[in-house]
C-alpha cells in the first residue's frame, strides 16, 4: 500500500526565511524520480530549482505560482510504495521510505534538514490524495490584540519594521485572518515617511488637480525587492562621499593586448582592474572593512571578496569573487566569466551573491563616463569605472590622443578620511597609467 509523504520547503541558507514560487516543474499525477527538481523558487538572493527527495506520484501541490511560502511550509505530497511510516510533520523529509524511493541528499547550499529552531511553524495544511490541491500558506502570524504585544511575525517583516521605527501594533494586516504581510509594513513605512515629508496642504481650489493615469504597478519582491531594500538601507546608514580622477589607460590597454597575444587564456580588462584593486586594498586596508554599528567598531577584513555589478534580465546582481587577493589575472578572468554566465542564465546561488567586502562597478559598459553609485551595504567602498574613450591628453609634454578613463571611489566616511580615499584612488590611477607600478607589489 502506498503512503503519502509530505515534502516541505527546505531551509534555503544564508538567513533566508521565505521564497516565491516562480514555476511548477511537475503537475498532480506526474511520476517523479528521486532528487528530480519539482519547483523553481526565487529568494531574495537567487532563483533555484528545488529537488524532491522522494520518488513516486505527485498527489498534491501547495501554492500557486507567485505565492510566497515560508521555510517549512508544505510544497507537495508524493505517494510512494513504502513499508515504514512517513516522517513526522516537523522532521526533515530525508528518511528512507523503505523501498529505495527516497534519498538522503540535500540541496547543496540550502539543505533539507535544517535545525528545527530555524523553521517557522505554519498552520498544518491538508491535501486530497486523489485530486489537485492548491493551498497557499500565510507568511506571517495573526495579531489578535492591537493593545497587547505583537506575537512572533516573519523575521523579515519584523526586521523591516524595526529598521524603520514602525510599531507593528499600528499596522492592519491584509493577509488571511488579519495576517501582517511584508507589503503591509512597506505601505505603512511609505505613509509614515510621506507624513513627515509632506508640505503644508494647499488652499482649497474650485477644481481638483489633474492626476496621471496609472499604467502598471510592479511588485518590489524577489531580487528586485532585495536590491531596493539594500540600497535604501545603504543610503540611510552610510555617510558616503565620492572622489574621482581621469587616468590615461593607454599603457594598460597595450599591456593587455600584449599579454593576450602571447597565448594562453585571455585576460579580461575587469580582471586587470580587479588585480589593481587588490594591490591597492593591501596598501589601504581601511577600505576593505565594515562598520559594526551596535558595537561602534570598524571591522577590518583580511580577505578580499570582490563583488562586481552585473546587469541581467532579472535586474542588478552583484556576484562575488572569493579570495581575490590570492588570484592571478588569469584566475580572476576565469571566475569573472563563470559568474557572469551564471548571472545571465539565472543560476547564481545565494553563496555567489553574498559575503562581498569591496565592489567594482564597471558602468562604462553602458557608454557613460561617470557615476555616483550607492555603496553595497555593509561594505565600505566601491570603485567605479567609466568608459575608456580616445581623448586629447598631454603626454610627455605634448598633446596626443590617448585612451582615457574616469575612475571614481565612493566610500564610507566613517572608516577613513579623504586623504586615505584619495591615496587609494591615486594608486589605482597610477597602476592604470603605468602598469609597471603594479609589479612592485607582486
Amino acid at each position: 500500500m502506498a503512503q503519502v509523504l509530505e515534502f516541505k520547503l527546505p531551509d534555503l541558507g544564508e538567513g533566508l526565511t521565505e521564497a516565491e514560487i516562480v514555476r511548477w516543474l511537475v503537475a498532480v499525477g506526474d511520476v517523479v524520480a528521486i532528487d528530480q527538481p519539482v519547483v523553481e523558487v526565487e529568494t531574495a538572493k537567487a532563483m533555484v530549482e528545488v529537488p524532491c527527495p522522494y520518488g513516486g506520484v505527485v498527489t498534491a501541490r501547495y501554492g500557486e505560482e507567485g505565492t510566497e511560502l515560508p521555510v517549512g511550509a508544505p510544497l507537495l505530497t508524493v505517494a510512494v510504495g513504502a513499508s515504514e511510516p512517513a516522517p513526522e510533520p516537523e522532521s526533515a523529509p530525508v528518511a528512507d521510505a523503505g523501498s529505495g524511493e527516497t534519498s538522503g541528499n540535500v540541496l547543496v547550499g540550502y539543505g533539507t534538514g535544517a535545525p528545527a529552531a530555524r523553521r517557522r511553524r505554519v498552520r498544518p495544511a491538508t491535501a486530497v490524495v486523489t485530486a489537485p490541491v492548491e493551498a497557499p500558506v500565510a507568511i506571517a502570524e495573526a495579531v489578535p490584540d492591537r493593545a497587547g504585544p505583537v506575537p512572533v511575525i516573519s523575521p523579515l517583516v519584523r526586521r523591516l519594521a524595526r529598521q524603520n521605527g514602525l510599531d507593528l501594533r499600528a499596522v492592519d494586516g491584509s493577509g488571511r485572518d488579519g495576517l501582517i504581510l511584508r507589503c503591509d509594513v512597506e505601505l505603512a513605512i511609505e505613509r509614515m515617511e510621506q507624513a513627515v515629508q509632506a508640505p503644508p496642504a494647499p488652499a482649497p481650489t474650485t477644481a481638483p488637480a489633474a492626476t496621471g493615469a496609472v499604467t502598471e504597478r510592479v511588485p518590489l519582491r524577489g531580487v528586485r525587492g532585495a536590491v531596493a531594500d539594500k540600497l535604501s538601507r545603504s543610503r540611510r546608514e552610510i555617510p558616503e562621499a565620492t572622489c574621482w580622477v581621469d587616468a590615461d589607460a593607454t599603457e594598460l590597454m597595450a599591456a593587455r593586448t600584449a599579454a593576450n597575444a602571447a597565448g594562453g587564456p585571455k585576460i579580461s580588462l575587469i580582471a586587470l582592474l580587479a588585480r589593481i584593486c587588490t594591490a591597492a586594498l593591501a596598501r589601504f586596508p581601511e577600505l576593505n572593512s565594515t562598520v559594526d554599528t551596535e558595537a561602534r567598531e570598524i571591522v577590518r577584513l583580511r580577505d578580499v571578496h570582490l563583488g562586481f555589478a552585473a546587469q541581467t534580465e532579472r535586474g542588478l546582481v552583484v556576484p562575488v569573487v572569493r579570495d581575490a587577493q590570492d588570484r592571478s589575472a588569469e584566475s580572476l578572468s576565469a571566475e569573472f566569466a563563470r559568474l557572469t554566465e551564471a548571472g545571465r542564465t539565472g543560476t547564481l546561488t545565494p553563496g555567489d551573491l553574498t559575503g562581498g567586502t569591496f565592489t567594482l562597478n564597471n558602468y562604462g559598459v553602458f557608454g557613460v563616463d561617470g557615476s555616483t553609485p550607492i555603496i553595497n551595504h555593509p561594505e565600505a567602498a566601491m570603485l567605479g569605472i567609466g568608459r575608456i574613450v580616445a581623448k586629447p591628453w598631454v603626454h610627455d609634454g605634448e598633446l596626443a590622443i590617448r585612451q582615457v578613463v574616469q575612475l571614481s571611489l565612493t566610500f564610507d566616511h566613517r572608516v577613513c578620511d579623504g586623504g586615505t580615499a584619495g591615496g587609494f584612488l591615486r594608486y589605482v590611477a597610477d597602476c592604470v597609467e603605468q602598469p609597471a607600478v603594479l609589479l612592485r607589489t607582486l
